[in-house]
């Protein structure tokens, strides 16, 4: 946190060293929380570009009162549904199959881990916008449910049910595929 304000302070300063070393620490973890959300990896790259891009542009009247990363995760989320709503509004298909490339060297592993991303992607895609974004923001993004009630606007237990049914949900989609 204390890096972060450092960080922030240089980047107020013009440093575009700085800049890119926010980027290079929260990239990875922006992209994995907009992939989720989106589940579209071309989207969410975009998405995530738009938001390192805006921080960019805004960074000389940024106050960092909490923690950067929960910034920029809220910035993605926010990012991310109104990429969703664009889509909507131009009737495109919002889920698309979406394989990552796994770290495995040996291609049966990778062929096995791009096929089960794709089963929980997929079954992802299938849970309520809310649920999904409960249980994304705080399996993915480390989110707290405190954090996540105050995001979503609503009552911390209305948080704690939509992560449980969704977990829950999820399960069963993947129990009913594994059964297949």
């Amino acid at each position: 946190m204390l890096e972060d304000k450092l960080l922030v302070m240089k980047c107020k300063g013009g440093s575009k060293e700085a800049m890119r070393r926010i980027y290079d620490k929260y990239k990875d973890y922006l992209l994995t929380l907009a992939r989720a959300l989106l589940n579209e990896q071309a989207a969410a790259e975009d998405v995530v570009h738009d938001v390192f891009v805006c921080f960019a542009q805004s960074v000389d009247k940024f106050q960092l009162t909490g923690s950067l990363k929960a910034y920029l995760a809220t910035c993605v989320r926010n990012l991310a549904i109104d990429t969703i709503r664009l889509k909507k509004q131009q009737v495109k298909n919002l889920y698309s199959a979406d394989t990552a490339g796994a770290d495995s060297e040996n291609p049966e592993e990778q062929v096995i881990e791009k096929e089960e991303l794709k089963k929980l992607r997929q079954a992802l895609s299938r849970l309520p916008y809310e649920q999904r974004e409960a249980v994304v923001l705080h399996l993915k993004g480390g989110m707290k449910f405190k954090e996540l009630a105050r995001l979503q606007g609503v009552s911390m237990s209305t948080i704690h049910g939509r992560y449980r049914y969704g977990l829950y949900k999820l399960r069963s989609l993947l129990n009913d595929e594994m059964i297949k």
